[in-house]
């Protein structure tokens, strides 16, 4: 299924001070009761409608670990499609539709990702995050923004290392007061 249209989105719900998470991991904080009436809703059929464009998941053991403990009660985020963990630890798959990668990432994009995929987002952790944009393996970067300060946890954007420049693609805020950033990273 190669074409011509493959893309790396990194995908990031975050404080407005850029933590991905409480230091004990905990995301307490996703539910805000912040009303913006100018914000757009989004309905359940737009939501899947949406989700169904993408054709792949990637993310890292502590993402993968901390997704199965949430699966316990609000059932797996990401459904059917397929996910890709990377990590060199042996962790347990409780889904046919989850692989475990260890090795090159350059590797891992052009030999796995390119030529079976188009729209792959990469949902975690920050280290990975890291990683693909100092590899120039990611093309866009969205960040849901939530109506909180945390103060501390663990950052989105953590010792990037350079410069980055981006270009912004779209803005979109929400009813819930979230407001989602789209940017293209200029190579």
């Amino acid at each position: 299924m190669a074409t011509d249209t493959f893309k790396i989105t990194i995908h990031m719900v975050s404080s407005l001070d850029g933590y991905v998470a409480k230091k004990d991991n905990s995301i307490s904080w996703f539910e805000t009761s912040d009303n913006y009436e100018q914000g757009i809703s989004v309905t359940e059929q737009d939501a899947n409608k949406f989700l169904k464009t993408i054709d792949c998941y990637v993310m890292g053991a502590r993402t993968y670990e901390h997704a199965l403990e949430l699966s316990k009660s609000y059932g797996w985020a990401y459904g059917d499609v397929p996910t890709i963990v990377l990590t060199h630890r042996n962790l347990p798959v409780e889904r046919s539709n989850i692989k475990i990668y260890s090795g090159d990432l350059n590797k891992f994009v052009n030999e796995q990702l390119k030529p079976n995929y188009r729209n792959v987002w990469l949902v975690g952790g920050t280290k990975l995050t890291k990683d693909f944009i100092q590899l120039n393996l990611a093309d866009e970067i969205r960040q849901s923004i939530l109506p909180v300060i945390l103060g501390d946890g663990i950052p989105f954007f953590d010792h990037i290392g350079r410069e980055l420049a981006l270009h912004l693609k779209n803005v979109t805020v929400h009813k819930s007061g979230m407001v989602e950033l789209w940017y293209e990273i200029n190579r």
